[in-house]
């Protein structure tokens, strides 16, 4: 982040010599936050006008572009109108997905650096979903909601708070969503322990966790150009936090009521990593900034806190961790699912057997949880549940979320994941390298609602029968 960006707030630490007192002021480092362009609005709750058929373009078909396409083939009241990709061979085999479901083929755009740019220009278009490598996330979402078009954006959308403040100034101007796709805070888990929460099972929720540990070791080689690896080398913090920081932050309703204001990151040295690269590339790095394991605490406006980690490179069985602290109970996904309540919180539920006997030291039994699932599973799962599974992408969590998309768009509704959900999760990268970069030094999270992060109390999702009473406006 260049340094005319960066405002440092040195209240300088003074240590006694004598005695064992210290002064408790801190270094903080804080970032500028841009003046909101004039005549401009927020995009909280922010509803665009329905549209009756969802007309799709797709720009990457790659890792993920592929499957994207083959999901929405399965969702009502939608149309692939175009197929973009810089290798033109990965464009005609995306037809050939089209084509095997009996649908004509999509316009064709491939072969060159910015083909997109002639896709993201038609005027029949109503979504650019991009799923491409995360260098060009953001240009190319900012150029499709200048040319009227809603986002939806691979992980992570942005690297950079300029890129984040573009995509947030954009959005405002345009009345465009800019969407992250964030597929995890669909994972039935997820879905279903949110929904405990939202009916008060867990008390008032204190702390959340999440992660991205994840060995890519057998993956690397397939990064075209060898991207992610490169990019892991050139930079330090956790570099792809989104997957465990979304579902903590629905969980404690970040900028519906509360907000992030500050992170200390800490990081190993590298060994893993440098090795990964000589393995891939036949070249041992000169130096590889990204540290083998990442760790992040954050606080909140209401005194909450979060804590997240990065690691991709280690031996270690894949977590997300997502575990949840409350006042009355306890959730736990990694590596074993689990719940745990105060003795008194479920007391007289007829429906979770021995229900009496509850301690918060062990986990529910088996059969307890089955049933306290069975009474709150979300209504997204009741809805599609059973279609997501049988349409796939990852256990049916990328149908549910590419379904919401386009539930949202068709009805009028707000997204689940708006820009400034993208914008708090992205930062995360460029927030934590300058904390590293600075002695691990805490850092303020910019308020990237620019005051408007109280506006709706409660996270909800739009159109939702049976969800517990939140998401309400000031």
């Amino acid at each position: 982040m260049k340094l005319s960006r960066m405002i440092l707030i040195a209240a300088a630490s003074v240590i006694a010599l004598t005695g064992c007192q210290t002064d408790k002021s801190i270094n903080v480092i804080t970032t500028e936050v841009p003046e909101r362009p004039a005549g401009q609005s927020d995009m909280v709750a922010f509803a665009a006008e329905p549209i009756d058929t969802v007309r799709v373009g797709f720009i990457g078909l790659g890792m993920r572009g592929p499957d994207a396409v083959k999901r929405f083939i399965n969702i009502p009241g939608t149309k692939v109108v175009a197929l973009c990709d810089i290798e033109q061979e990965r464009v005609d085999s995306a037809q050939q997905i089209l084509r095997r479901a009996g649908l004509p083929d999509a316009a064709s755009y491939g072969g060159t650096e910015d083909a997109w740019r002639g896709l993201v220009e038609r005027d029949d278009i109503d979504l650019v979903y991009i799923a491409t490598d995360w260098k060009h996330h953001a240009d190319m979402a900012e150029y499709a909601m200048q040319n009227g078009k809603h986002t939806a954006i691979e992980v992570p959308a942005a690297m950079t708070l300029d890129e984040i403040w573009r995509l947030i100034d954009t959005s405002e101007k345009t009345r465009r969503h800019c969407m992250m796709l964030e597929n995890c805070v669909y994972d039935f888990f997820e879905l279903n322990t949110l929904n405990m929460a939202q009916h008060g099972l867990f008390g008032e929720v204190l702390h959340t966790e999440g992660s991205y540990i994840h060995n890519l070791q057998e993956f690397w080689p397939y990064y075209w150009n060898n991207w992610r690896l490169d990019y892991n080398r050139d930079h330090r913090g956790d570099v792809y936090a989104t997957h465990g920081l979304g579902p903590a932050c629905q969980l404690l309703d970040i900028h519906r009521g509360d907000r992030m204001t500050r992170l200390v990151a800490m990081d190993t040295k590298a060994v893993n990593g440098p090795a990964d690269y000589e393995a891939v590339t036949g070249t041992r790095p000169a130096q590889y900034l990204n540290g083998d394991h990442t760790m992040t605490m954050i606080q909140t406006a209401n005194g909450k806190t979060i804590h997240i980690q990065h690691d991709v490179v280690n031996p270690r069985p894949y977590s997300r961790m997502y575990q949840l602290t409350g006042t009355k109970g306890f959730a736990n996904k990694y590596p074993v699912e689990g719940y745990a309540f105060a003795a008194e919180q479920l007391t007289g539920n007829e429906n979770i057997p021995d229900h009496e006997n509850l301690s918060s030291h062990r986990c529910i039994t088996p059969e307890q949880q089955a049933a306290l699932v069975g009474q709150y599973t979300h209504p997204i799962i009741k809805e599609v549940g059973e279609v997501a599974k049988k349409v796939g992408g990852h256990g049916g969590m990328d149908y549910i979320m590419d379904y919401r998309l386009v539930y949202c768009l068709q009805n009028g509704l707000p997204l689940d994941m708006d820009v400034y959900d993208m914008a708090e999760w992205c930062s995360m990268a460029p927030l934590t390298a300058l904390s590293l970069e600075n002695g691990s030094a805490p850092v303020e999270i910019p308020d990237f609602t620019r005051g408007a992060w109280q506006k709706v109390k409660g996270y909800h999702h739009a159109g939702v029968a049976g969800e517990a009473g939140v998401g309400t406006l000031d």
